[in-house]
């Protein structure tokens, strides 16, 4: 069995910043990718960015240039450092890890609001 934590969501102003880091714990064998998603109020739970093992990454047009996602194998974390956040980035954050063997898990979700 393995875990899924976010952590990092909270209030923040427009322009400010977050950190959001995912920890994953069990039975770890390898993980492959592991990307961010958010789902706002009503809406579809979308793709924020995505890392591979190799470091590749790809990003939600609207967050380019504004939001890096990395990831430290040796604590089996990934992280996204969002900045000049906006009130439309306002949504509960998940993160997602495709483990080798044991296939795709969520975590929990972290919520994230920026107000104006």
């Amino acid at each position: 069995q393995v875990q899924l934590v976010e952590s990092g969501g909270g209030l923040v102003q427009a322009g400010g910043s977050l950190r959001l880091s995912c920890s994953a714990s069990g039975s770890i064998f390898r993980i492959n990718a592991m990307g961010w998603y958010r789902q706002a109020l009503g809406k579809q739970r979308e793709l924020v960015a995505r890392i591979t093992s190799v470091g590749s990454t790809n990003y939600a047009e609207s967050v380019k240039a504004r939001f890096t996602i990395s990831r430290d194998d040796a604590k089996n974390t990934a992280y996204l450092q969002m900045n000049s956040l906006k009130p439309e980035d306002t949504a509960v954050y998940y993160c997602h890890a495709d483990f080798a063997v044991r296939g795709g898990y969520w975590g929990q979700g972290t919520q994230v609001i920026v107000s104006s």
